[in-house]
Formats: structure tokens, C-alpha cells, sequence
């Protein structure tokens, strides 16, 4: 096997959300795209498919119409490392589109993001069960991720 690799299909605005990503994410970079003609029963040079590679994983994004429709049971993980990188994905992913519970963003395209600490998958393994739920329940009230009240619930 050469690779996972992840297809967002968009109804029909995937190169405005391929150059969007490629402006928000600085380890990003344009891999390479599709264009239409005439045999694929579309406009000759139309946007098909871009693909782009994030922080090492490839995304295509696809221009595939309105069959189809993104829900947040899909979603993409960013693991931040401060309060600075979550505030810059929640604040750039946000806009035009919607916050969610628990540190999910839908961007404008429709595309679900889950803007996390680091390492919210070991507070959530710590062994100390109350010390897990005081994060479990603080991270349900939140929107945006505030990593100082989730330190705070953490520490009792």
C-alpha cells in the first residue's frame, strides 16, 4: 500500500477551498489538479479535483456537485500545540462558517475540522478517572478550546 489519502467532495467551489487551505496552512503545498474537457461531459479546463498535501497528508478536493453533501460525522483533526495555534485554525477555519462543540469548526465549504490540543487523547487515557472527567466536562462546554480552563478542570 503506497498511502491513505482523504477526497472532500465540494459541490462546486473545491479550487476556492484548495487555494483557501493552501493561504491557511503554512505546511502546506499544491500537489496537483484535474481539469475538465469535452469526453468527462464537462467544460474544456474546468476545475475538477485539486489535490494539496497538509503537514504530510493529502487532501483532494473535488468538484463533484450537489449529489452528495459533508457532514461533521467526517472531520479532519488538527493537533495544536498552544492556545496561539488554536485561536489562528479556529479563527481562519471559522470564517463564513460555523462553530461547533468540543473544538469543531465547519468552515465555509462545508468541511468539519476538530481544532484540539495535542494531547487530548491522553488527558482523556489518564488513569486518574476524575481527573478525566473534570476534563471530559469541561471540554463539553466549550467551543473554541481554552487550554488554560481545561488545565484548570484537569488540576482540580
Amino acid at each position: 500500500m503506497k498511502g491513505l489519502n482523504t477526497c472532500l467532495w465540494l459541490e462546486s467551489n473545491a479550487e476556492e477551498a484548495m487555494n483557501t487551505y493552501l493561504e491557511i496552512f503554512p505546511n502546506s503545498k499544491f500537489v496537483d489538479k484535474t481539469v475538465g474537457s469535452a469526453n468527462m461531459h464537462l467544460p474544456e479546463g474546468a476545475f475538477l479535483a485539486g489535490v494539496i498535501e497538509i503537514a504530510g497528508h493529502e487532501i483532494m478536493l473535488l468538484n463533484g456537485g450537489p449529489h452528495y453533501k459533508l457532514t461533521p460525522a467526517a472531520s479532519i483533526t488538527i493537533k495544536c500545540e498552544n492556545q496561539e495555534e488554536i485561536d489562528y485554525y479556529w479563527s481562519k477555519l471559522g470564517e463564513g462558517g460555523q462553530e461547533m462543540a468540543c473544538g469543531w469548526v465547519e468552515d465555509r465549504f462545508g468541511v468539519s475540522w476538530q481544532v484540539v490540543p495535542a494531547n487530548v487523547s491522553e488527558c482523556l487515557k489518564d488513569p486518574d478517572q476524575e481527573r478525566v472527567g473534570r476534563y471530559w466536562s469541561a471540554l463539553m462546554q466549550m467551543a473554541k478550546i481554552d487550554l488554560s480552563l481545561l488545565d484548570k478542570a484537569r488540576a482540580g
